[in-house]
């Protein structure tokens, strides 16, 4: 699926309502004291996730929400109507930014989570509150208060719990073809994703998990550079890095390029973005071993291995022809399976300690 995952839109929030000058006038009382109401409040704008929804794309076409005004007040002391509410429907995942001040807002990041982005004006009180022992009769009322204004930037961080990473050409887009029902565009070429895609892995019957394919990383990423800096942001949220290595460069991608020296610099990239990015779980997956002689794979793998030093799983395989894919969608089930037991056991324990 093609995600539209940054938006910026214009919110006002309803006036309140004109307080009313009024007076009682009725058969045998022509001079009754002053009855007028107080103004409605205007409509407040709120923001509502949706997991319906995954994408900001409606927000191209409509840029500008406005709520309701408060109706004024009346004569006999009758208040108006308050303006409706306006509800705005958004993707779980939406953060949400005050343009002026930089400032985070809210973070939508459950079904039917509401944020209030822009509150209404208050009604203006009618002159019945303005009388007093020496002003019998006044002729004062106050205007209702504006509604709240704000511009706001909407950013949609996926809500994956897998998320694929590596330089342009590494094999995503293949590798989440092999492993789940999503269908990105796959060519022999750089840049082939332009958006992030999702696909849902199904290890068993009720058990899946949802993985992310984001557009190719390249050095400077971080500082703005290439297509990957703007999605850099996708992977915060996940709990597993599958990070997609280029085995042979020389024979599918780019001629002299190190697997190893890949690996570090898309390190330095997610350290310099976020270094909570490179503290999260990271699995390296070696790719395109059919590229090799089948008696070269192991050898050129264990190299890679060898000169980062790496601890962690990693695994050999070719995406395209499907080969070693399916045992890491398992590995990865039974690691998110390990995670909830700790999270239960962690959560016993904290329960029980609260009961000493």
């Amino acid at each position: 699926m093609k995600l539209v995952d940054e938006a910026e839109i214009q919110v006002t929030a309803g006036d309140g309502g004109n307080g009313c000058i009024g007076f009682r006038r009725e058969k045998f009382i022509p001079l009754g004291g002053p009855d007028g109401g107080d103004g409605g409040e205007g409509g407040s704008v709120w923001l509502l996730a949706d997991e319906n929804l995954n994408t900001l794309v409606d927000f191209r076409h409509q840029k500008t929400f406005r709520a309701r005004r408060g109706e004024n007040g009346m004569g006999r002391q009758m208040y108006g109507k308050a303006g409706d509410d306006l509800t705005i429907t958004v993707p779980v995942g939406t953060v949400v930014t005050n343009v002026e001040t930089d400032e985070v807002i809210g973070d939508l990041t459950q079904h039917g989570d509401r944020l209030l982005v822009a509150k209404g004006g208050k009604g203006g009180l009618g002159n019945m509150h303005f009388k007093s022992s020496i002003n019998r009769s006044p002729r004062r009322a106050l205007p209702g208060l504006p509604g709240e204004e704000r511009a706001l930037k909407l950013e949609l961080k996926l809500l994956a719990d897998v998320g694929l990473l590596g330089f342009p050409n590494a094999g995503k887009s293949t590798f989440i073809r092999a492993v789940s029902a999503a269908t990105p565009k796959v060519a022999d070429y750089p840049f082939t994703t332009l958006y992030p895609n999702l696909g849902v892995v199904s290890v068993e019957a009720h058990r899946s998990f949802v993985i992310a394919d984001i557009p190719g990383l390249i050095e400077g990423a971080a500082d703005g550079a290439g297509l990957g800096a703007q999605f850099l942001r996708h992977l915060q949220r996940t709990r597993l890095l599958l990070h997609l290595v280029d085995i042979a460069p020389m024979e599918g991608g780019v001629e002299g390029v190190n697997p190893a020296e890949q690996v570090r610099a898309i390190e330095r990239e997610l350290e310099k973005h976020d270094p909570e990015l490179l503290a999260k779980p990271r699995w390296l997956v070696l790719n395109k071993a059919d590229l090799l002689l089948e008696e070269e794979q192991q050898a050129a793998a264990q190299a890679i291995v060898d000169e980062l030093g790496w601890k962690d799983r990693w695994y050999l395989v070719s995406a395209i022809g499907r080969e070693n894919t399916w045992p890491i969608m398992k590995d990865v089930m039974a690691f998110f399976d390990s995670l909830k037991e700790a999270a239960q056991e962690a959560a016993n324990e904290a329960a029980y300690r609260a009961g000493e």
